[in-house]
């Protein structure tokens, strides 16, 4: 039986919100997956009161014991105690619970054949407290997994948009670009577009790094010297891949019709113009890595913590999306 783990993410932001007010609503049942939510029954208990939601939760020793979606009821497995289950404001004692369930979840996920983890907003700076190497759930699956690398993208029903460099500050973009990294990530978007996405022949357009893609040498080298090369041994691996495209033009609605997937070079490079066309209906998928696992494309929006304003839509579409990929 197919089955999806969900990891709310940070304590204090929407993560355990959205995942209760889905819970509660018609959408529930209708998924025809059964959901295990990982995290303290305490949290979801105690949020679904501030949500003035009616919430059950089933304590679950073990993912065999599963039952199909109730409206109204959550499976939960505990894995450890959230010290603070309070909403819209961080709290760094946290901390170490955040990275319980996520390490657990992942674990879990690996080890249970016919699951997809789908994962909440995570704030970084509470992580970071405790591990400082920590950069983002993307580069944390591709650690537990062992996996070789990784290749974070974020698709809607407009585009796909898959990210060279992701978590890191823009003064290391250029010395990140190589002609290494962009083959490996163009083989790891082409193949999972193929396996994933049953496209035959996936049309990948890739960015320049440079104001014009460079203009030929002009504005940056970067295209000259890593990715022109990169894209040239990609074609020889017969990879439907563009030359460096600027990318002022790139998401023309000609261009956008003609593209399975882009590769940007870095995080807000493509970012801003998917958040544009499909904000709250899109989703971000790891791939290159053994699991399948779907997230929301939003943050922990603390300033709705514990309301009824969050929208659930980037939630919802991960869970579909994820028994789709199963």
């Amino acid at each position: 039986m197919k089955k999806i783990i969900y990891s709310p993410g940070e304590p204090a932001g929407i993560g355990p919100d959205l995942i209760i007010r889905l819970a509660t609503s018609e959408a529930w049942e209708n998924f025809r997956i059964p959901i295990i939510t990982i995290g303290d029954p305490a949290l979801f208990i105690n949020r679904a009161c501030k949500l003035k939601k009616k919430l059950k939760v089933l304590e679950l020793d073990s993912i065999d014991n599963v039952k199909k979606n109730k409206r109204s009821l959550i499976q939960i497995i505990k894995v450890s105690k959230c010290k603070n289950t309070s909403a819209g404001k961080l709290k760094k004692i946290n901390a170490k619970y955040v990275l319980d369930v996520l390490d657990y979840s992942i674990r879990l996920t690996v080890s249970n054949e016919k699951t997809a983890l789908v994962t909440g907003p995570l704030n970084k700076e509470t992580i970071i407290s405790i591990n400082k190497k920590f950069t983002g759930h993307t580069e944390y699956i591709q650690k537990l997994t062992k996996s070789d690398d990784v290749l974070m993208m974020l698709a809607s029903d407009k585009l796909k948009v898959a990210l060279a460099t992701t978590h890191i500050p823009l003064k290391n973009v250029t010395k990140t670009i190589t002609k290494h990294l962009i083959v490996n990530k163009i083989k790891i978007l082409n193949k999972d577009l193929k396996s994933k996405f049953n496209i035959k022949n996936p049309k990948i357009k890739i960015l320049g790094l440079n104001p014009h893609a460079g203009e030929n040498g002009k504005i940056g080298k970067e295209e000259l010297e890593q990715i022109k090369p990169a894209v040239k041994e990609l074609r020889k691996r017969k990879i439907n891949v563009s030359m460096p495209i600027s990318a002022d033009t790139a998401f023309s609605q000609n261009n956008l019709k003609e593209t399975d997937a882009y590769l940007g070079m870095y995080h807000d490079q493509v970012l801003p113009v998917l958040k544009a066309l499909s904000f709250g209906n899109s989703i971000n998928i790891t791939l290159g890595v053994p699991i399948i696992r779907t997230s929301v494309d939003h943050g922990v929006a603390l300033d709705i913590a514990g309301t009824n304003e969050s929208d659930t839509s980037s939630l919802s579409l991960a869970i579909k999306t994820a028994k789709k990929l199963i």
